[in-house]
């Protein structure tokens, strides 16, 4: 073990596994408490935050980076979108190779990782990159007498780190013995995470660097907001007095003009009145909604890639388009934390246990892409109708149902029957007698087969004139199918349907 070498072929010291290196303490360099950056925020000073980032003096950033996730529930929402269709979904582990070294190997990376019950959290503490450009993640490694296994993780606030200096690109662990440029990070004892969300230095790479300015704009407009409605909210108490009015009079008028803003009751003479006028058009105080929600919309692009499923006023074929956008961000997400977890935890948990390997098993997050059921359907129905048959299983497989089991309770379409029986339709299964029925009709619907088919192949011989290769092709049949006529092929449907519904009940009766 004294020998071992992480992925940087520094010598990694098993005693230091176990120990807890990058914990905060009222009298190290690692202090818990921050304080606050975002409270009374002007122009001015993010602007000296954001340069004082780029110069590699990243605390203040970090803490304003933490604050706006506190104080904007739009911005707080949305990140929590990102990170959580990542963190929500189980990984896999697929072994090396088909040997049973690399399959006990794999399985012991899934048990003991894939399966472990800080598995999501862990997750979603690397995530917190998103907002600030990098995390870690200390792992406390446990040892028994069979094996090494990551006990549990620990988010560590990444003001505890810094860059170096020369390069900006070396995570570093701030300590007493350098609490400037920091110390190397300890090998096997920290998984680090950086957002690959443009190219440059990571720290300048955070979502929070991105909509910093966006933020401060709309507090302002908010707080502008709430002085309008503090205002303007109530209408305007006008009181009048006529000429015979003394200063006492006045002075009770008045009184009862402020009574009715706060108590919303006031006793007057009755030679006196109050008027109540309505306060600027609702128009000015749109122009404060309209700018918040005009930020919102383009925090929503910035984090979400899109707006429409994460703000009102979409319709549902508008949010269907824009959802493939965040389809690929998840999945390029996904991506980047399994190559971090397969560098920084698997392969330190394998070669503590079973020695460095040639090949490594992978632990994957795969982000499923989204299948469109109802295009599917409506392109088996249109292939059916062309002559094309289908396993039913592989249909139901696609919808999601189960395949039906004896004793079950059955709805729509056919039944399979057993032994000699063929498949009928269910009005006609009652009598055998139905079956020369079936036979009439079904040869009465085949005979206009060529009216039928003629529309629908029409349009595939076009989208096979048209396409490049046969690639091309896969791709254009869904498109294709979803616009065939299919308005004969579902007239002589019906009309079949019909006629068996018929026969069933006749015979039936």
């Amino acid at each position: 073990m004294a020998q071992l070498l992480d992925q940087y072929g520094r010598p990694v010291r098993t005693q230091q596994l176990k120990q807890m290196l990058a914990e905060p303490g009222l009298t190290s360099v690692r202090q818990a408490w921050a304080g606050t950056v975002a409270s009374g925020l002007t122009p001015q000073r993010l602007a000296g935050i954001l340069l004082a980032c780029d110069e590699g003096d990243l605390d203040e950033f970090l803490v304003l980076a933490e604050e706006m996730e506190e104080r904007d529930p739009h911005y707080q929402s949305v990140l929590g979108i990102r990170k959580r269709v990542i963190s929500g979904v189980a990984p896999t582990v697929k072994a090396a190779s088909d040997s049973a070294q690399d399959k006990k190997i794999a399985e012991a990376v899934r048990k003991e990782i894939a399966e472990h019950e800080g598995f999501s959290d862990l997750v979603e503490d690397m995530l917190d990159a998103l907002g600030k450009g990098y995390s870690a993640v200390e792992i406390k490694w446990a040892r028994t007498a069979a094996q090494w296994t990551p006990e549990s993780f620990y988010w560590r606030d990444p003001r505890f780190f810094a860059f170096d200096r020369e390069t900006g690109r070396e995570l570093r662990l701030r300590d007493e013995s350098d609490p400037v440029h920091g110390i190397p990070l300890e090998p096997f004892k920290f998984i680090t995470h950086f957002a690959k969300l443009k190219s440059g230095m990571p720290f300048r790479a955070g979502l929070a660097r991105l909509v910093a300015f966006s933020w401060m704009c709309k507090s302002y407009t908010l707080k502008d907001w709430m002085a309008f409605i503090e205002t303007y909210g109530l209408p305007l108490r006008l009181g009048k007095y006529d000429g015979n009015a003394t200063a006492e009079d006045i002075k009770v008028l008045m009184r009862a003009v402020a009574n009715v803003g706060s108590d919303a009751a006031a006793v007057i003479p009755e030679s006196m009145q109050i008027d109540f006028v309505d306060g600027p058009s609702v128009t000015g105080d749109r122009i404060f909604e309209n700018l918040a929600r005009y930020i919102d919309e383009q925090i929503s692009k910035a984090v979400l890639g899109q707006t429409m499923t994460a703000d009102d006023g979409s319709s549902e074929a508008q949010a269907n388009v824009h959802n493939e956008v965040r389809h690929d961000i998840a999945r390029a997400d996904a991506v980047a934390v399994s190559k971090r977890l397969n560098r920084d935890l698997v392969r330190p948990f394998v070669d503590l246990n079973f020695g460095v390997q040639e090949d490594y098993p992978r632990l994957m997050i795969e982000i499923a892409e989204p299948e469109d059921t109802k295009a599917t359907l409506d392109s088996a129905v249109a292939l059916m109708g062309v002559g094309l048959t289908l396993k039913a299983t592989e249909l139901r497989s696609k919808m999601k149902f189960s395949d039906p089991q004896e004793g079950d309770e059955i709805v729509g379409g056919t039944q399979a029957a057993s032994g000699k029986a063929a498949n009928r339709q269910v009005a006609l299964n009652r009598d055998a007698s139905g079956t020369d029925a079936i036979d009439e009709i079904e040869a009465d619907m085949m005979a206009d087969w060529q009216e039928v088919a003629d529309g629908l192949l029409e349009a595939v011989e076009a989208a096979v004139a048209d396409a490049t290769s046969y690639e091309d092709l896969v791709a254009k049949l869904p498109e294709t199918i979803r616009h065939m006529p299919s308005g004969v092929l579902v007239e002589t449907l019906v009309k079949g349907m019909f006629k068996a519904r018929a026969t069933g009940d006749q015979n039936d009766g």
